[in-house]
């Protein structure tokens, strides 16, 4: 039989990530939704802001998703999409939990994907900057 081990966040290094992430949200005075996710894509840590969006929850959890299951920040799609073929555009964007704009990244421990994190709340570009943030102090 063969099995593969595979290295996967756990829940203490989840949460530290969430509040870091709430943290800079905070500091700048943007109500977030934070969601942390395993290897697998699930849920580890959700955790959000009162008064944050609630659209926001789901697409921070699919920001998470998006990014652990490809393995890449969801902000690289973009460029990716537009210049694939319409066929491409076409099917990435109608996958559900698919997420094409940026927030959500790849949690990474020497060099492997171990995890996600997916921010939403804010502008695109404030999610990515809080969940850099994050990761920057993880490390």
């Amino acid at each position: 039989m063969d099995i593969e081990m595979i290295a996967s966040l756990g829940l203490g290094s989840a949460d530290a990530l969430a509040e870091r992430a709430l943290a800079a949200a905070a500091a700048a005075g943007v109500r977030i939704c934070v969601a942390v996710v395993d290897r697998g894509g699930l849920p580890l840590v959700f955790k959000r802001h009162p008064g944050a969006p609630l659209h926001s929850i789901d697409i921070a959890l699919d920001k998470a998703y998006t990014a652990v299951s490809f393995g890449r920040p969801t902000a690289q799609w973009d460029g990716r999409v537009a210049k694939g073929s319409e066929m491409l555009r076409h099917g990435l964007m109608h996958r559900s939990r698919f997420v094409g704009f940026g927030g959500g990244m790849p949690v990474l421990h020497e060099g492997v994907v171990v995890g996600a994190i997916g921010i939403s709340g804010g502008s695109e570009a404030q999610d990515v900057a809080f969940a850099e943030a994050a990761l920057v102090a993880a490390t």
